[in-house]
């Protein structure tokens, strides 16, 4: 082994151990996560922020005081595509209220593919990219569709792991909810 030769085997040993060294951080977040199990009800909802697809910001802390219908979804999702239809009409029954929102997380999708299930599907409420899937792990959800809806408190009321099947469905959570004031 030349002199010249020694850094660049040093420091390629660096970067090997330091690419494993974030690897299994990354696994050990994930595994943590699995064990902490699928949030329930009474306990907080964890603290996001959402970009919209249209650049608005929304903060978990924008949002106290209202029911907040959050729904994890994506394009290549086939339930997510009968579910949206039931959750864009929730959302208009609710839409003229100031205490109730509903939000659409994009999860593990392309922005043009987001867009395009949006127009197809009709939805008009706020909707954005789960980018680095930050939400979708702080909620620990286990796929997709899931839906979190958090009391006026911040407290998860409801959770959801797959499609709602009907719009009266979801009235009747948000309601029950409403009914608590």
């Amino acid at each position: 082994m030349t002199e010249e030769t020694k850094p660049t085997s040093i420091l390629g040993r660096v970067l090997a151990w330091g690419l494993l060294i974030t690897l299994l951080a990354l696994v050990g977040m994930q595994l943590r996560s699995s064990l902490q199990g699928v949030l329930t009800r009474g306990e907080q909802a964890p603290d996001f922020t959402l970009v919209t697809f249209d650049g608005q910001t929304i903060t978990s802390a924008d949002l106290e005081g209202k029911v907040v219908v959050l729904n994890i979804w994506a394009s290549w999702c086939l339930p997510c595509k009968d579910e949206a239809v039931h959750l864009e009409q929730a959302w208009q029954h609710y839409q003229s209220r100031e205490d109730v929102i509903f939000l659409g997380v994009a999860y593990v999708d392309t922005e043009r593919e987001s867009l395009a299930f949006i127009a197809k599907h009709g939805v008009t409420y706020p909707n954005g990219p789960d980018l680095g899937t930050l939400i979708y792990t702080s909620f620990r959800a286990r796929g997709v569709p899931e839906t979190f809806v958090i009391n006026k408190l911040g407290e998860i009321a409801s959770v959801k792991i797959g499609p709602y099947q009907s719009v009266q469905e979801i009235i009747t959570v948000v309601d029950r909810l409403l009914e608590l004031e």
